[in-house]
Order: structure tokens, then C-alpha cells, then sequence
């Protein structure tokens, strides 16, 4: 009786661990930007290839600590590497894989698009976030407070984002009212408003948060499309981006390989992004 229960339980933990073999896991996190795109690659994977994949958001910053700190497989990341980062995990080989092309834009609750502010210069938003300028009146608009929506400081977008309207991507906000972290978390603030300026990816645009085009200082206004986003034209574009440690191999190349192949860039640009010419 014993011999045949230690049998049986030899079978058992052999199948079990053949099993835990055949269906392993991989872990993904970061970027709520990439998010969407990695979600729709994942249940392809979790389907063909019988494979677990853990997606958790987080932002950016999250994304490339927690590849340092060895406890994913894939960074997701909308914006570069910095050199602090870098520094941090001296034995990791951060290695960066371009999936696909973005804009963030700078964005507004519809009303305020509706009563006519609907482009405005760089020069201009970099001033409604130093607190410079506060209500809407002032550049043409209701008179209204301005409501200023500005993103933690580890989210990529806003590194973009600052970047662009005040030469400094870790520059501070004085005129920031709110600070948020996801894009889901940021859009439902500015629908939820009638007097909001936010950044948002141009993917997370819908008719109650609209897109600023943006007036250049030769006096052409440039619209968030995907084919100024694609040419370049507009003027606030950025690399989606996921991260490994060091060349990828098994199942991790293959999750990537996937994504640069047709297939996997139909998914990007049903995403709403633009895809890696």
C-alpha cells in the first residue's frame, strides 16, 4: 500500500512539473501607453502558444525598476532610459525595442475646445504650467479657471511632454492643480471637467478629451494625425518601447518577434498607434 502511494505520488510530481514546464510564465509592466498593445499581443500568446502572461501597468518608470530589480521578464516603456536609471542597476543590460510611434498631446475638456481654444503654441502650455497663465480667457476662451493636469514624474509621457514645452523633462509644475498617473486615470479627470488641460498619448483622445493642435512659430498649425505623428510634422513624437535585459531569447524574443512582424503591427495600429515603417 505505501510503495504504490509513494508511486503515485512520484506520477504526480512528475506530471506537475512537466506541467509548470510546458506552461510557463512571463511577466510584463509598465507604461499604461504600451499597456493596450501588450494586453492584445499577450492573449494571442496565452492562446497559440499556451503560455501565462502577467501584464501589470504601473507607468514607465515601474516598468524599467522592476527589470532592474529582476522581477519581469519585459519592460514597457513610452520614453528613453535615463542615466540615473542606468547607474541604479549596474548588472542589468537594459536593451530598448522600438514596437511602434506615438504623439502626446496636449489635450482639453471639449468645452474648452468647443469655445474656440483649439491649437496653442508650445510657448503657451509651458506658461499655463509654470502658472503663468491661469484662466482660459487670457488666450482667448471662457472665463474660466484653468484646471491643470500634470502626471507623476516617473510616467513617461510627461518626460515627453515636458521635454517639449519646457526644454526639461523632470521640470516642475508651480501651475499644476492635480497630479495623476495613468492615462486612464487623467482622461476620466478631464471628461470629468469643463476647464481641464492634461498630456495624454493620442491613442486615449476621444470626443469628451480632445487633442490642442499645436501653432509653430512661423505661424502653421499642426494637428495630432497619425500621418503628422508618422512624418514626424508633429512636434511632440516618441518611440513606444519595451525593455529586456540584455539580447532576448525563448520566449521572450518570440513575444517581441511577434510584435514587429504584420500581424503584430496590425495590433499596434488598432491600438491607435502608429506602426514601425
Amino acid at each position: 500500500m505505501r510503495k504504490n502511494l509513494f508511486l503515485i505520488c512520484l506520477a504526480f510530481l512528475s506530471l506537475s512539473a512537466c506541467d509548470n514546464k510546458q506552461n510557463k510564465i512571463l511577466k510584463i509592466a509598465g507604461s499604461t501607453t504600451v499597456l493596450p498593445v501588450i494586453s492584445q499581443v499577450s492573449e494571442h500568446f496565452r492562446t497559440a502558444n499556451n503560455m501565462r502572461v502577467i501584464v501589470n501597468a504601473g507607468g514607465s518608470g515601474v516598468g524599467i525598476n522592476q527589470l532592474g530589480l529582476g522581477k519581469i521578464d519585459i519592460g514597457m516603456a513610452s520614453r528613453e532610459i535615463t542615466e540615473i536609471e542606468i547607474k541604479k542597476y549596474p548588472n542589468v543590460h537594459f536593451m530598448t525595442h522600438s514596437i511602434g510611434k506615438d504623439a502626446v498631446v496636449p489635450v482639453v475638456s471639449s468645452e474648452i475646445y468647443q469655445a474656440g481654444i483649439q491649437a496653442l503654441t508650445l510657448e503657451q502650455i509651458g506658461q499655463i504650467y509654470q502658472g503663468k497663465i491661469k484662466n482660459w480667457k487670457i488666450l482667448g476662451g471662457p472665463d474660466r479657471e484653468i484646471l491643470v493636469i500634470d502626471k507623476e514624474t516617473s510616467r513617461g509621457t510627461r518626460h515627453v511632454f515636458m521635454q517639449a514645452v519646457l526644454g526639461d523633462k523632470k521640470a516642475k509644475a508651480a501651475g499644476a492643480d492635480l497630479v495623476l498617473g495613468s492615462n486612464n486615470e487623467e482622461q476620466t479627470a478631464i471628461m470629468q471637467s469643463n476647464a481641464a488641460i492634461g498630456m495624454l498619448s493620442n491613442a486615449w483622445l476621444n470626443k469628451e478629451v480632445k487633442g490642442l493642435a499645436i501653432k509653430t512659430t512661423t505661424g502653421a498649425t499642426i494637428e495630432p494625425t497619425l500621418e503628422n505623428i508618422s512624418q514626424g510634422r508633429f512636434p511632440i513624437t516618441r518611440d513606444l518601447f519595451v525593455l529586456t535585459n540584455g539580447e532576448p531569447k525563448g520566449n521572450v524574443k518570440q513575444f517581441i518577434d511577434f510584435i514587429l512582424t504584420p500581424e503584430g503591427q496590425k495590433i499596434v495600429v488598432k491600438a491607435g498607434y502608429v506602426a514601425i515603417q
